[in-house]
């Protein structure tokens, strides 16, 4: 049997919807489907966590596996709490390096998927006219979001490991999209994105 691991945050782990909701879990099901022997993932991911905090997870953990696949995707946290810019470059490429790692150091098994973008949701729009502050402005996430996910797809593509935009997905707002916080996405979103990995899944085991 083959192993997945993820890594990340709320939207790794699936906060607001059951475990088997989550994307991890269910791009498990679509795997198996097309016919990869799959153990259920091994998810290293809490709600809240930022790289450093991820890196922390990751330590208290002890991972000692070799992985076929393993997913990285984080920074929502950083971006959220006003981290720099700089210091989330730094801390994202150690935790690549370490993805590459529990991946048996074959690059082509990691999947890093981008961050989804919080500043479309009811969440954002409430608080940004609870803050009145220009940086909690929904432009503004969205712009800052996508100069995390620069630092991410560029470090991913130079690497030579796969990467996987779900921040399109995310600002699509289609159907019942959002889970009961009006932040969290759905079931159905995390269907959508596990639409999305598949093929890059898919290539990683083609390879193994």
């Amino acid at each position: 049997m083959s192993r997945f691991l993820a890594l990340g945050d709320s939207y790794t782990v699936g906060e607001q919807v059951a475990p088997d909701q989550c994307w991890p879990s269910q791009l498990t099901r679509v795997l198996r489907r097309h016919g990869v022997m799959l153990d259920d993932p091994e998810i290293v991911a809490r709600t809240g966590w930022t790289t450093d905090e991820l890196a922390a997870g990751i330590s208290i953990a002890s991972i000692a596996q070799v992985f076929e696949l393993v997913s990285l995707s984080i920074g929502v946290n950083n971006q959220y709490r006003g981290g720099s810019l700089e210091r989330y470059h730094q801390e994202f490429v150690e935790l690549f390096v370490q993805a590459i790692g529990f991946a048996g150091g074959h690059v082509g098994h990691v999947v890093v998927v981008s961050i989804p973008d919080w500043g479309v949701t009811p969440f954002a729009t409430q608080r940004a006219q609870t803050t009145g502050s220009p940086a909690q402005d929904p432009a503004a996430i969205s712009k800052a979001i996508d100069g995390f996910n620069a630092v991410n797809r560029h470090e991913t593509l130079a690497a030579g490991a796969r990467y996987v935009d779900i921040t399109t997905a995310s600002r699509e707002r289609r159907g019942n999209w959002l889970a009961a916080d009006g932040l969290h996405p759905s079931g159905a979103q995390y269907a959508r994105w596990a639409e999305l990995v598949t093929p890059a899944a898919l290539a990683a085991f083609a390879t193994t």
